[in-house]
């Protein structure tokens, strides 16, 4: 698994492994029923601690988006299209509160902001 982990950035690692993990989820990368390495494995690729690997996973099946069995693993849960959305949607929610406050600070008028995002938004 393809999981960058930054030490000297201000998130968490477990949080970084969950969005990373999310991701990959939501673009296709990881499909329903694929298994996840162990935590061990996963701790030991990362060379990080193994509780920081479980914390990461428990939250991530709190989330829905991993199931684990006693003695299998950790797979994939059943994509559902709408849980999927809404995390997207807090996502893009995020991004935007990001441009309304540089748009604030730079006196852009909102008429002006919601121009250049339709403009972004039908590519032209």
């Amino acid at each position: 698994m393809d999981i960058i982990i930054s030490n000297s950035g201000e998130k968490p690692i477990y949080e970084q492994i969950i969005s990373q993990i999310k991701n990959m989820i939501i673009k296709g990368i990881l499909s329903q029923g694929d298994s996840l390495p162990s935590m061990r494995l996963l701790a030991k690729e990362l060379q990080i601690s193994v509780i920081t690997t479980k914390r990461a996973y428990e939250e991530l099946e709190r989330a829905g988006f991993i199931q684990s069995i006693t003695g299998k693993g950790s797979f994939v849960s059943r994509k559902n299209s709408g849980f999927i959305k809404e995390e997207q949607l807090r996502i893009i929610e995020e991004f935007l509160q990001k441009a309304v406050d540089a748009a604030s600070t730079s006196n852009i008028t909102l008429s002006e902001l919601t121009a250049m995002l339709t403009i972004l938004y039908k590519g032209e």
